[in-house]
């Protein structure tokens, strides 16, 4: 059985997520977001899992709070 895992690029990960590109790029800095993986010399982009169980995680955090 294969998996195949989708990669996200920086518009769909905005998409997605509401946040900005700088957003997005502090939250890595400071280890509050997945780290990207790099394609190429020039190209990044997220596993789509990681930015679910980001996403799931934002809810779960939310949700407690309340």
């Amino acid at each position: 059985m294969t998996t195949y895992i989708e990669f996200l690029k920086l518009a769909a990960v905005i998409g997605r997520t509401g946040m900005s590109r700088s957003a997005i790029y502090s939250a890595m800095r400071s280890g509050d977001f997945p780290a990207s993986v790099q394609l190429g010399p020039r190209a990044v982009a997220w596993a789509s899992s990681d930015i679910a169980e980001w996403q799931q995680s934002r809810i779960n955090a939310s949700r407690k709070a309340v």
